[in-house]
């Protein structure tokens, strides 16, 4: 059995870390809010964007003439995964669920005899990507130290990857991020953004309505096309901070219950050291009275 003073030094040193972890619970359930609301105000302005491209590409998809961001380069040989994760650990699985779909899917595409390259945002993805599939990553984006995400940010990730479509490098990108859905629960998410996914069957109704646009649909698309991106990207940012706020509040109240109940553990076998050697003392006194 380890010594009372060790079992000292334990008990303090995990009251210290229960200490950290419920100061670090209390920070990102602050900072949750707010990415929340970021979040779920960006949600409707996403979809409503998404319903308007769908209703302009549905009578120029099969231009020759459409943008390259509509219907991509025509083939289905290199993919890029842009993988979305958070710049700091001690969030449970939230980056390692990323990193494992990201992996599973530039699998997957290999065995089909596709080319994968691989954008990471945030380090954490790129750290754990790094191991296996070194040879497909491009240069990471980290946002490392940053207190608010802002558009600008989606639109750097969105200008890099029109720069690489309009310069042949890929064919089809795919963004993997983690959807919030509540404060213990985020929802890894694949979505196809180049080319630009067909409408849902729910959309229908929409897309097939007649409208006259002025300029042209083609003019408009160009326009629109690039802005959609960035706002998809922007969105996807906006839910894997708040997951990311959410994961760590979690993973911050288990250790630090989990902490309380290694303390209690400590105290009892420390309680019961202490009086094992007052009782083994006490008998070393009798004995030796009863000796004398």
């Amino acid at each position: 059995m380890p010594s009372l003073k060790a079992l000292r030094t334990r008990i303090a040193s995990v009251k210290s870390t229960q200490k950290i972890t419920s100061a670090m619970k209390m920070v990102a359930a602050s900072k949750l809010r707010r990415a929340q609301q970021q979040a779920e105000a960006a949600r409707p302005y996403a979809v409503r964007m998404e319903r308007m491209v769908a209703a302009l590409s549905a009578s120029v998809a099969g231009s020759p003439s459409a943008p390259q961001l509509l219907i991509g380069t025509g083939q289905d040989k290199v993919h890029l995964l842009i993988a979305v994760t958070a710049d700091r650990g001690l969030a449970g699985a939230f980056n390692t669920n990323i990193g494992r779909a990201t992996r599973l899917a530039a699998r997957k595409l290999e065995a089909e005899g596709k080319t994968v390259k691989i954008l990471t945002v945030g380090r954490k993805g790129r750290d754990y990507l790094r191991r296996e599939l070194s040879s497909r990553m491009l240069d990471g984006i980290s946002y490392a130290g940053k207190k608010r995400l802002e558009f600008s940010d989606a639109e750097e990730v969105a200008n890099r990857v029109t720069a690489m479509l309009s310069a042949g490098e890929i064919d089809v990108a795919t963004l993997i991020y983690n959807r919030f859905k509540s404060v213990i629960a985020q929802e890894v998410t694949e979505q196809q953004l180049i080319p630009a996914p067909p409408p849902p069957q729910t959309d229908t109704a929409e897309t097939g309505a007649a409208y006259d646009f002025e300029p042209d649909e083609e003019t408009i698309l160009a326009r629109l096309l690039p802005q959609a991106l960035a706002i998809g990207i922007y969105t996807a940012l906006l839910e894997s901070a708040a997951g990311e706020h959410g994961a760590r509040m979690a993973a911050m109240d288990n250790a630090t219950r989990n902490a309380g109940d290694m303390i209690k553990r400590l105290t009892q076998n420390y309680n019961r050291a202490r009086q094992a050697n007052i009782t083994r003392e006490l008998i070393e006194i009798i004995s030796g009275a009863e000796a004398l």
